[in-house]
């Protein structure tokens, strides 16, 4: 009989032997070329099956607002569902690597598809939600509401099922969907928020000069598309609808790497875009139908306008003017005064190009004599005086009255009853037909308040540009290390200040005729409706400091949703104040912010090195 003998390691090998293997390795993720096939079929089938509802009526009565009753007319909150679905497809196309699509995703891939899909998901239960609760229950729906709440629900578990994104430089010879060895899926939460979260990773591959300039103009005519639609859509679930897929197609698109790649063919093709954005904001008067709207976008121009002159202080030269609108007032004032008002204390008439420059001097003037004393001051102390001044402009033009002073400004009731403009016999308070299109009232003010709002963005670009506005930024991020660098802070300062107030004033003029009457009340700090001080300094935070595009974003948002959702006016200020703090626990540099805040708030991450242990190889030899 043989006898096996077992040796038994000594306690100092296995405990040498365990150091060396080091910690067991991760889990892998399931084999992702299945992950990927099962992930993209439930997705086109979510997509076409949430198209094809919008074929199909999703109510049988017209009382809910859109008319979803009828067949193969997709109306109101179906053509959202219908844009999300082909978005989604158009994405999913490129994410298989489909010749001529692929250049939709030069940055991230499946987080792009998930986030449509979210918000295709969001705005069709939503409006299946709103139905429930208008009409009384779900035994409204249609077979058509049917369809599109379980398509775009198996649309978001088919992108759930997809891979994560990969960095921006994966290995060479990487799969461009396989998870790094080593690395887990993670829970669905998780994806998510590495979805929105994480920068677009790395840039794309150039096109063709002609395709570039094609991209532009076809960007220009869809950004014209969704303003107008959002200024027609009915206040209401028309309108929160498209708040809901808004807010994820922005990011879906940002995290497919689409605005970077924008953002440079326009610097590419500088001319070609002024032109095109030009060309399309001329066009929306056309395609407006109601002068209801036409006057809701007049007003946005010129709260945007305002935004963007207060940009200018705040934004570029780190200045907190609590006062603002009463610039913005005072050229309402000098217009209104010298307007040939019946109720004008002056009782004169000027042409609008010299009340133009009478107002903006006026402006011109109060910024420098509430500047000079006051910007020797910083911090809380200039802010504290910036909302005085405005509130003492408030107060003295209402006390203006003849009884508590002079009699200049028709104390408490304002200065009614101003005229329209006309400019070279051309009046703007009748309709005309240019060019075979009628515009009307406020479409000829939508013209004008569109040139000045090409004005105040010239200025404020060659500002930024120049050697001024460098060392404004400068003092913005540090005004003690710009005195030791030779920068005369207090004269550009006051530069800021008083160039702001100039805008401001200038905006005003065009503001006291499209409204007819300039009153007291209209120029508080805080208000139900704007201006306000608030509102703009809210409109600039929102949107992004010291960028173009932001103030004009963000005053557009701020004016648009109260003026939708009337139904939520007495919580106005409590919605304002949440928005603040989100934005600032979560985008702290604003919805469109330049590439320094972007640095200065979201430091690059640096790529980690696998370990030996986390792939599993144990103790390597040198």
């Amino acid at each position: 009989m043989t006898t096996q003998h077992t040796t038994t390691p000594a306690p100092d090998a296995a405990a040498a032997t365990t150091a060396t293997a080091g910690p067991p390795p991760l889990p892998l993720s399931p084999d992702p070329h299945t992950s990927r096939t099962r992930g993209r079929t439930l997705v086109g089938a979510g997509a076409l099956a949430a198209f094809a509802s919008t074929m199909l009526p999703w109510t049988w009565t017209s009382a809910f607002p859109g008319n979803l009753t009828i067949a193969l007319y997709p109306a109101g909150l179906q053509l959202l569902t219908l844009t999300a679905a082909v978005l989604t497809a158009a994405m999913l196309l490129a994410t298989a690597g489909v010749p001529g699509l692929r250049w939709l995703t030069p940055g991230g891939r499946h987080s792009a598809l998930l986030l449509l899909t979210l918000g295709n998901l969001a705005a069709t239960w939503y409006t299946a939600a709103a139905i429930a609760v208008e009409l009384g229950g779900v035994v409204n729906f249609e077979p058509g509401m049917w369809i599109a709440a379980a398509g775009t629900l198996l649309a978001v578990v088919g992108a759930l099922a997809l891979p994560t994104d990969l960095p921006a430089d994966p290995p060479a010879g990487a799969d461009a969907d396989r998870p790094a060895p080593g690395t887990r899926q993670g829970a669905p939460w998780q994806r998510l928020r590495r979805a929105v979260a994480a920068p677009p990773p790395g840039p794309a591959a150039p096109l063709p000069g002609w395709a570039e300039i094609l991209v532009i103009c076809a960007a220009c005519a869809a950004g014209l598309y969704v303003f107008a639609y959002g200024i027609e859509a009915e206040g209401g679930p028309p309108f929160i609808g498209f708040l809901i897929l808004a807010a994820f197609a922005f990011p879906a698109l940002a995290r497919a790497g689409l605005p970077r790649r924008l953002s440079a063919l326009t610097v590419a093709h500088r001319t070609v875009t002024l032109a095109a954005t030009f060309a399309a904001a001329l066009l929306f008067p056309i395609t407006q139908s109601n002068e209801a709207y036409t006057n809701i976008a007049v007003s946005v121009l010129i709260f945007a306008t305002v935004a963007l002159g207060l940009n200018m202080v705040v934004g570029l030269a780190g200045i907190l003017d609590l006062g603002y609108v009463a610039f913005l007032g005072v050229g309402a004032y000098t217009a209104a005064l010298v307007s040939g008002a019946e109720t004008s204390s002056l009782g004169i008439h000027v042409p609008f190009w010299a009340a133009v420059l009478i107002g903006a001097a006026v402006a011109l003037v109060f910024g420098l004599l509430i500047g000079f004393p006051s910007l020797r001051l910083h911090g809380d102390y200039l802010a504290i005086v910036t909302l005085g001044f405005g509130e003492i402009f408030r107060i003295s033009v209402q006390n203006l009255d003849g009884d508590s002073g002079p009699n200049i400004t028709n104390g408490p009731n304002g200065i009614p009853n101003i005229p329209d403009l006309k400019i070279f016999g051309f009046d703007l308070g009748q309709p005309h037909t240019v060019l075979g299109f009628e515009l009307g009232r406020f479409g000829n003010y939508y013209l004008l308040m569109l040139l000045f709002t090409a004005i105040v963005v010239t200025v404020f670009r060659r500002s930024d540009n120049s050697r001024i506005g460098r060392a404004w930024i400068a003092i913005r991020e540090d005004e003690t290390a710009a005195r030791a660098m030779g920068v005369n802070a207090f004269r550009l300062k006051l530069m800021a200040f008083a160039l702001g107030a100039t805008l401001a004033g200038m905006a005003g003029t065009v503001l006291a005729h499209v409204e007819f009457s300039v009153t007291p009340e209209s120029y508080k700090f805080v208000h139900t409706a704007p201006p306000n001080s608030a509102f703009l300094l809210i409109a600039v935070i929102l949107g992004g400091m010291g960028t173009v595009s932001g103030p004009l974003i963000g005053a557009a948002l701020l004016y648009l949703i109260p003026a939708k959702l009337q139904f939520m006016a007495d919580y106005q200020l409590l919605l304002f104040g949440i928005a603040l703090v989100l934005l600032m626990r979560f985008r702290p540099e604003g919805l469109i912010a330049d590439r320094r805040k972007q640095l200065e708030f979201h430091e690059p991450e640096q790529p980690s090195t696998p370990t030996p242990a986390a792939l599993g190889l144990g103790k390597t030899e040198a």
